[in-house]
């Protein structure tokens, strides 16, 4: 393994989901401007995240519906203009 190459300033980091207020507290490097007040009463940096294990599909079971023939129809009605200035 390279020497050197490893970030040495690890620290406590709270990661908090956003979609669902899950959070937990991890070691990390990551910088971050945000605090928070942990369970313990001690003030720690905190990373938000938009999806975590608690709120992701596939360790939930629960599929987001994804309305994408709407969108494909959104689409075209938007650029259908165009489409009929080139036939």
């Amino acid at each position: 393994m390279k020497k050197d190459i490893h970030p040495k300033e690890y620290r406590p980091v709270v990661f908090k989901d956003m979609s669902n207020d899950y959070a937990f507290l991890s070691k990390s490097t990551v910088k971050s401007k945000d605090t928070i007040v942990w369970e313990d009463g001690k003030e720690y940096p905190l990373v938000k995240l938009e999806i975590s294990n608690t709120s992701h599909p596939f360790f939930t079971g629960k599929m987001k519906l994804v309305d994408t023939a709407g969108r494909v129809d959104k689409f075209r009605n938007k650029y259908n203009k165009y489409l009929e200035k080139k036939n």
